[in-house]
């Protein structure tokens, strides 16, 4: 009988070799599995000696003995505080490595890595010469502080601290390195000191690294052993730990050395396997349920619709601050433009990729080194400010949430920076939350929300804190359109009411003109245009910003007879500039005809083309025109023209654009 069905991705015979990380059919070569086996044999008989050559009936007696017994306390002694000071000591180490740039950053690494490949005993000549009591500071310790670290318990402390911390500084280092800057750069924008910033975000967000690392320096001090019998010698008591326990148990007693043995391995192969596949890696947020696969663009796991967006929400007034700030900045480098704005202006930022508009926005927060902004808010100079004391407010465009706060807590964070009781804090944060329509999930983490819910959470928390001035990264580039007209609302309804000014970067001509009072047109980090939506929407300066705005833009040298245009061909204008004058013609799409035969009749400029595309935009299709002639052309029709034309890619057509239709802007 035959089965019929439909296999799913990774079931069956092919699905469990892939989910074995190996390519379905693959054999393994045996010039590579003979030498990996041969590999794991030589690791693994070692260990099954200790098993074999145990006597595990006589094995309480010898884990039990005075001398096992007192080593074994001796050994957790010094490990943990091994432990604890290479916490103290190399966690800011691992953090100036993966965050700071300075001059031989690469020599620090390297002797952080050296404990790592010098041998033990090498590792406790070094100790013995810099701390013992003729070493370089170990006449001072003593005289100044009576501190003798040779033959002392302390002195084992520093021998397995010194071959252990490296362990703890690379895991973290790692950890850091994988967590991206913009959740700390976002805590300072929110007034957050670097200390807190670290304490807060930085460290609960690199946990697992931590704990890794954590784990490898207490088992690694746990078993040290060449440096601590250099530095702080053998005495029973004192610095006779578990591993110098069996160096002595081999001499007089080889049996109670395998059982002693065997504990340390036990205790080793603890550590790993606890770390196995779950404190290692970089950072990521952690998921507990996804979104219900049938819920709405911007419901969360529990959410059957979207929330909605409250239609008569309060105007935002910043709570216990009714002063308003204007905005005047000077930007230099990459950058330059001087910018002025009254408060209340929503400017949004637009240009090409590369235009300098996130470098724009990172010189006014002082986290860029491309740009430096002169900063004056309201009455307020804030240039010399560092980040978190300028009250400038950051949310990037994935909105950068805390993934291990609550909704509450993220948006409530600003607050609790700048000193704001807890209770107080939480309270404005619920009625931010609340404003945003997203108050029902103030308890949720952010991987339990949507896209839509977390970027209004993230809005919330930047308005939360108060802020002087507002700036958002295209925070909403990663919805989808549903989710975007609900956040559209949101914004235009609360920023109404704000008191500072605001700046939006973003691609979408739609938000630009909706949201914003004035269009900041950059390229190459110079502004080409500064008006409001109507005026450059009117008379575009930049080709990028009439393509984006959907007109075709030709730029070219005007002369007496129309436009000589850039890439080829000429343009007939109604209104000529002067000869000579660089200028940018724009033409609507709705301005184009497409004719299968030649026109006649009133058009000047008549163009033949090949149809090369056909796409729908809205009710109406967009037919795209190439030609030897001119540049490429986009015109738009109705579908009823595109059947009675017979149009389709390839097919040869003719192009007209009346010159009454064409609008020049001078450059």
């Amino acid at each position: 009988m035959k089965r019929s069905g439909v296999r799913t991705p990774g079931t069956g015979t092919a699905g469990a070799r892939a989910s074995r990380g190996r390519t379905p059919g693959a054999r393994t070569p045996v010039a590579l599995a003979v030498p990996a086996l041969l590999a794991v044999a030589f690791l693994t008989l070692p260990l099954l000696g200790i098993l074999v050559r145990t006597e595990w009936g006589r094995l309480a007696d010898h884990l039990g003995s005075p001398g096992t017994v007192q080593a074994l306390k001796l050994s957790l002694l010094v490990s943990f505080w091994a432990l604890g000071l290479s916490l103290l000591l190399g966690v800011p180490l691992a953090w100036l490595l993966a965050r700071v740039s300075f001059p031989g950053k690469a020599i620090v690494r390297s002797l952080v890595l050296l404990p790592m490949v010098l041998p033990p005993t090498v590792g406790g000549v070094a100790l013995l010469l810099a701390f013992g009591r003729r070493g370089l500071l170990g006449p001072w310790l003593e005289d100044t502080f009576g501190i003798t670290l040779p033959f002392h318990t302390s002195g084992a402390v520093v021998a397995a601290t010194f071959v252990a911390m490296p362990f703890l500084v690379i895991s973290l280092e790692g950890a850091l390195g994988g967590l991206r800057p913009r959740y700390e750069e976002t805590a300072a924008s929110l007034g957050a000191s670097p200390v807190r910033v670290f304490l807060t975000v930085t460290m609960p967000m690199v946990t697992p690294g931590l704990i890794a690392g954590a784990a490898l320096t207490w088992a690694r001090a746990l078993g040290e052993f060449g440096a601590t019998i250099t530095f702080a010698g053998n005495l029973p008591g004192t610095t006779q730990t578990l591993p110098l326990q069996v160096y002595l148990l081999l001499q007089d007693e080889p049996e109670a050395a395998t059982s002693v043995s065997l504990l340390l391995l036990a205790i080793a192969m603890a550590v790993l396997i606890a770390l196995r596949g779950r404190w290692t890696g970089t950072p990521t947020d952690r998921r507990t349920r996804p979104p219900a696969p049938d819920a709405g663009p911007d419901a969360g796991p529990e959410d059957p619709a979207p929330a909605p967006v409250p239609r008569a929400a309060p105007a935002v007034v910043a709570e216990k601050d009714t002063a308003r700030w204007a905005l005047h900045s000077e930007v230099t480098g990459f950058t330059e433009l001087t910018l002025d704005a009254e408060p209340g202006t929503t400017i949004a930022v637009v240009g090409p990729n590369g235009a300098g508009k996130t470098t724009l926005l990172r010189a006014l927060l002082g986290l860029t080194p491309r740009a430096h902004a002169t900063l004056r808010l309201g009455d307020t100079d804030v240039t010399a400010l560092p980040p978190h004391r300028r009250r400038v407010a950051w949310v990037p465009q994935d909105g950068a949430l805390f993934p291990h706060m609550s909704a509450l807590a993220n948006t409530a964070y600003g607050l609790r920076a700048q000193g704001v009781r807890r209770a107080e804090a939480r309270r404005a944060a619920q009625r931010w939350l609340d404003r945003l329509g997203v108050g029902h999930l103030a308890h949720r983490r952010p991987a339990q929300l949507s896209g839509g819910q977390a970027q209004r959470v993230a809005l919330a928390r930047a308005l939360a804190a108060r802020p002087r001035l507002l700036v958002l990264d295209e925070p909403l580039a990663a919805l989808d359109q549903t989710t975007r007209a609900h956040v559209r609302h949101t914004l235009r309804t609360h920023f109404s009411g704000f008191a500072g000014v605001c700046l939006i970067v973003t691609h979408d001509p739609v938000e630009a003109v909706s949201l914003a009072d004035r269009v900041l047109v950059l390229d190459e980090g110079r502004a080409l245009q500064d008006g409001s939506p109507a005026e450059v929407t009117r008379h575009p300066r930049s080709p990028w910003v009439a393509r984006m705005l959907g007109r075709n833009a030709w730029p070219g040298t005007a002369t007496a007879d129309g436009l000589a245009l850039a890439q080829g061909g000429t343009l007939i204008t109604a209104d000529p500039l002067p000869p000579g004058t660089e200028a940018l013609a724009v033409i609507a799409p709705e301005a184009v005809s497409v004719h299968r035969e030649r026109p006649g009749g009133s058009p000047r400029n008549v163009w033949p083309g090949t149809v090369r595309e056909i796409t729908a935009s809205g009710s109406r299709l967009r037919v795209l025109v190439a030609s030897d002639r001119v540049p490429d052309l986009v015109a738009e029709v109705t579908p009823q023209a595109v059947a009675e034309l017979g149009l389709a890619d390839g097919v040869p057509v003719w192009t007209s654009v009346k010159a009454t239709e064409t609008t020049v802007v001078p450059l």
